[in-house]
């Protein structure tokens, strides 16, 4: 898709597919927004993102059901009315084919391996004596100008190359200063969904001053003012899962916040380039309520 115009609709229909999922949506919304018929959008669809545009909805309907599920005691009628099943049976059985289990032997296994965990984490706190860290701070309403890559979170290169790209796009339009701030949207729980499907936002963020017309798959955004759990990372950006897998484990003793619904950042707050990988300060903020 070379042409700017058929690049930004396709766009706009992911967006509108993003923020609806959970909703029923009208045919004729999906021809309005792409300017095609739906069975040719459907196959335009299937080529760009491996899926029809019903299973991709379906899809995103059951993971973030799966969401709910490991990190929330909602009820699981609830949960499901929530993503648009107005019939418990059949979001049974569609969570069933998709994640092979039930709801509810999902929702105790992760309660089953958090209690392991944190039985386990208990004995070494009374050795150590170490507490998690944490921040809370509500971060304001911004912009940001960035792109997006799919695939597994372990291929390095890949985000790597995603993030020249993008820092490239905004040289050229001289978005970078000494105060620019470089951060990554988290979209997605790989342990929820399947690591091809798996989405990162690499961005930086936009004053008010700098006004940009984007163009091909670069995107801007407006993140809303959102509360967050701020915890420090030290180390390689490949280590940051050994900083989650400890907040995740310490949450429900040390944090006892309830998560919001909203994606995860990370600040980068160091040049990679003129930092030592032991060095690199990563700032991680979970979105709470």
């Amino acid at each position: 898709m070379k042409n700017s115009t058929q690049v930004e609709r396709f766009n706009k229909l992911l967006d509108f597919l993003e923020k609806r999922f959970k909703t029923s949506i009208d045919i004729n919304e999906i021809e309005d927004i792409s300017f095609y018929s739906y069975r040719n959008i459907n196959r335009i669809f299937l080529a760009l993102q491996h899926e029809t545009i019903g299973q991709f909805l379906k899809r995103r309907k059951l993971e973030k059901a799966a969401e709910y599920l490991k990190f929330s005691d909602n009820e699981i009628s609830d949960i499901a009315l929530e993503i648009g099943y107005s019939d418990i049976a059949a979001f049974s059985k569609a969570f069933k084919k998709y994640f092979r289990c039930t709801p509810s032997r999902f929702r105790n296994s992760y309660t089953l391996l958090q209690k392991i965990t944190n039985q386990i984490l208990e004995e070494s706190n009374k050795k150590n004596e170490s507490l998690l860290k944490f921040e809370i701070e509500t971060l304001p309403t911004f912009q940001m100008l960035y792109l997006q890559y799919k695939g597994t979170y372990e291929n390095v290169k890949g985000i790597e190359k995603t993030w020249k790209q993008l820092l490239k796009y905004a040289d050229k339009r001289k978005l970078l200063t000494d105060k620019t701030i470089v951060l990554g949207e988290v979209l997605d729980d790989d342990e929820i969904t399947e690591s091809i499907n798996c989405r990162y936002n690499a961005g930086i963020i936009l004053t008010e001053a700098q006004k940009i017309e984007v163009e091909g798959m670069f995107k801007v955004k407006e993140v809303a003012s959102q509360k967050y759990a701020k915890f420090i990372h030290k180390g390689s950006h490949e280590s940051c899962f050994e900083t989650y897998n400890t907040i995740y484990a310490h949450w429900i003793y040390e944090v006892q916040l309830e998560f919001a619904d909203a994606p995860t950042l990370e600040f980068y707050l160091n040049d990679e380039e003129n930092t030592s990988q032991e060095e690199l300060i990563t700032e991680i903020y979970i979105p709470v309520i």
